[in-house]
């Protein structure tokens, strides 16, 4: 049975400024070891969780995701971690975008030099048109520029269009170090493989320069400040091979892996969260990052109905939860926490948060960091005051 490797949060995260505002207890961050599930902040007799707050994309509820702003201000706001998306150029190199396909998320449909790239790909099991990554050569990514993804939501994101290039992951990395020695704290990385398998059969794996670039930032380790995540198995399990740093398999809340779809395995998203499944990710990973109709179903009224037992079951498997995505807007909310009817307009996101905190989840995936941040130290003084 695989070890639990999440020693890195209690190194990586200062809990000083939190502490300073609970009730004035004398919170200090306790000694992480291999079997800590979560931070843990000390106090005389008693010992609180602390969730991870997950920068989903940088703060994209503020600025277009997978820039290098999203990802600074994410951190400015106090995220523990930060998700860059992974994908590759045509010479290898990997680069922080949400899909390999750009025309949503850059504005290459404005250069008239690359109309000629325009195509028609299947992306697992997909047909999609539009420019991709791996059709591009970092030097000509880097002439495009960032637009935000969501523009009829997020309309304010849309001043900031123009303005921002697509970040390698090493320029990420780059500048979480530069932000953790500002801020006093080491800030971590939640990298995602994006359609490994696809990669894989077009000579691009993305396995092979992730790892190289582990290594040589001295990221090789079982409390580095790093989880790997896929939707894949495949990958994960090759990566388990490969690394020492901590590992989440991605749930979703339909579907199956894509790796087991071109391999014939009948198992869906659904049979990876049985106690069975839960036990199988624990061989070659610490952690599953849910989404959260997985976590706390919902009814067709789209109301929040009691949460699974998949936190307990993850638990039991010694494997820590993320739940994904939190998003202030009142589309993305349960019916329960929507405010008016205006779908774009923020709803009550704090309440939503504190629903899955209750849960027992050991991380939040958010596009509004602040948001995460300012409901999940709420929750710490409600733990801090019942105990």
């Amino acid at each position: 049975m695989r070890a639990i490797r999440t020693a890195q949060r209690g190194a990586v995260l200062l809990v000083a400024a939190l502490a300073t505002g609970l009730a004035g207890a004398p919170f200090a961050a306790a000694t992480p070891t291999d079997s800590d599930r979560s931070r843990v902040i000390d106090r005389p007799a008693k010992q609180v969780d602390v969730p991870l707050v997950i920068a989903h994309r940088g703060a994209s509820g503020h600025r277009p995701e997978h820039t290098l702003a999203a990802y600074r201000l994410a951190i400015r706001m106090g995220a523990d971690f930060v998700e860059p998306d992974l994908v590759s150029t045509s010479d290898g190199v990997l680069v922080a975008r949400h899909e390999n396909e750009i025309s949503g998320t850059t504005d290459v449909a404005e250069h008239p030099e690359f109309a000629s790239r325009r195509t028609t790909k299947v992306i697992d099991g997909r047909s999609l048109t539009g420019w991709f990554t791996e059709d591009f050569t970092l030097a000509e990514l880097k002439t495009l520029r960032a637009i935000e993804r969501l523009p009829e939501v997020r309309p304010r994101n849309t001043r900031f269009d123009g303005r921002f290039e697509v970040p390698t992951f090493d320029e990420v990395l780059d500048l979480v170090e530069r932000e953790s020695r500002r801020r006093g704290e080491v800030v971590g990385v939640y990298p995602e493989t994006k359609h490994p398998t696809y990669f894989q059969s077009i000579g691009l794996g993305l396995e092979e320069p992730l790892v190289a670039t582990l290594k040589a930032r001295h990221l090789n380790r079982p409390n580095a400040p790093v989880f790997l995540q896929s939707f894949e198995t495949t990958n994960l399990r090759q990566l388990d091979e490969l690394v020492r740093t901590p590992i989440a398999q991605l749930i979703d809340a339909t579907g199956a892996p894509y790796d087991l779809v071109v391999a014939g395995d009948p198992r869906t998203y659904a049979d990876l969260v049985t106690p069975e499944g839960l036990a199988d990710i624990a061989t070659y990973a610490d952690g599953i990052g849910a989404h959260k109709n997985v976590v706390i179903p919902r009814d067709s009224a789209d109301f929040l109905l009691e949460p699974s037992d998949v936190v307990d079951d993850a638990h039991d498997a010694r494997l820590d939860v993320h739940v994904w995505t939190m998003r202030d807007e009142n589309q993305f909310l349960p019916a329960d926490f929507r405010i008016g009817s205006d779908p774009n307009a923020k709803g009550d996101a704090r309440a939503e948060h504190l629903a899955f905190l209750d849960a027992g989840v050991d991380g939040i995936f958010s596009d509004y960091p602040d948001t995460a941040v300012a409901a999940r130290d709420a929750w710490l003084r409600q733990q801090v005051a019942v105990h």
